[in-house]
């Protein structure tokens, strides 16, 4: 049998999507009360941005959420107002579009100034890259079209290559974390101090949920969000679940971010004109106060489900049994249709 061309790769990848979308579709799910109005905030209308794969709310320009496409593009990311439209391009200095796959935002203590980090953690082969790369660029003053510098930092995981889609940087820290996308994921911390003269090494520190696509810290740093297919999970430490939160049904859920007052939540989609919705969070799951005394704590049962949200004790990976056992079934039959494609291409 001859070797694999590249394209069966990306029918594979495609194949996964269908499916999982297929198995979304069979899965009980809630009503989407959690959007706002259950209208999207704002749609991309940019023609230039058709796989919205990272999402970033600017944390110096009022209205301002960056974006980037997904693989297939060059390096460079998209300043969009909340009317969906594009305030100004910016190129990547010096970095390479591989496969990018997040975006996080925080806020340099020592000048005030915004700083975006993008991902290029993507690994379709699982595994088959010895180092994956976040490029670390200051936002730009201006919202005017331009060539930004970047830091660009090389990681690796501690237990061999993963493939991952999540990336967020603790604000109180400044420390960056990656979440895995896999049937058992999980989140990676990095370095406090990264260097760009040797990779640096990622360690597990917490379990992440079943196929997550994206994540995000808190604008105070007292809590996380970590996206899946499905829904969204909120956690106060890695695997210590605060409460799920239900998402707008989308076509492929594959982003997410906080806004900067930290009330609501804001999660994306792939797709030409893809919708942005802004999810507005419970109260148990807006943060915690700061002091070191007062510790998270579930909120006590009132007798009335929360339209934004359910909980899940005893279900640290954020998604129930039935629907994990759904999702496998759909998984199974996903193996199947991949491997007939991987042979006939390879034949």
């Amino acid at each position: 049998m001859g070797s694999t061309p590249a394209g069966a790769v990306r029918i594979s990848r495609r194949a996964i999507g269908v499916l999982v979308l297929a198995g979304a579709a069979l899965l009980p799910t809630a009503p989407a009360a959690g959007a706002d109005d259950d209208r999207p905030l704002f749609r991309f209308k940019d023609a230039r941005i058709t796989e919205s794969s990272g999402l970033a709310v600017s944390p110096t320009h009022d209205g301002i959420v960056y974006t980037h496409n997904d693989s297939g593009d060059g390096p460079r990311i998209f300043a969009v107002g909340e009317d969906g439209r594009t305030r100004a391009t910016f190129t990547i200095g010096g970095a390479t579009a591989r496969d990018w796959e997040g975006m996080a935002a925080s806020v340099d203590p020592a000048t005030g100034r915004g700083v975006l980090w993008i991902a290029d953690i993507g690994d379709n082969l699982e595994g088959a890259w010895p180092y994956v790369t976040v490029y670390k660029v200051t936002e730009p003053r201006t919202m005017r079209d331009a060539t930004l510098p970047a830091t660009a930092y090389r990681l690796r995981y501690e237990g061999g290559g993963r493939n991952a889609e999540g990336v967020m940087v603790n604000p109180r820290t400044g420390r960056l974390y990656v979440v895995s996308k896999e049937m058992s994921g999980s989140v990676y911390e990095a370095p406090a101090r990264l260097r760009t003269d040797r990779v640096n090494v990622l360690r597990k520190v917490g379990p992440a949920p079943l196929m997550a696509t994206d994540a995000a810290y808190a604008p105070d740093g007292s809590a996380f969000v970590i996206r899946t297919y499905f829904s969204a999970s909120v956690y106060s430490a890695p695997g210590k679940l605060i409460a799920h939160v239900t998402m707008p049904p989308l076509q492929q859920a594959e982003s997410i971010s906080y806004t900067r007052d930290g009330t609501a939540l804001l999660t994306g989609s792939e797709g030409a004109g893809s919708p942005v919705y802004r999810v507005p969070l419970p109260p148990e799951a807006r943060g915690w106060p700061a002091s070191p005394s007062a510790r998270p704590r579930a909120a006590k049962p009132s007798g009335r489900p929360s339209p934004h949200a359910s909980r899940a004790e005893g279900e640290p990976g954020g998604v129930p049994l039935s629907m994990t056992l759904l999702w496998l079934g759909v998984a199974v039959g996903a193996i199947g249709v991949i491997a007939a494609v991987a042979y006939r291409t390879g034949r």
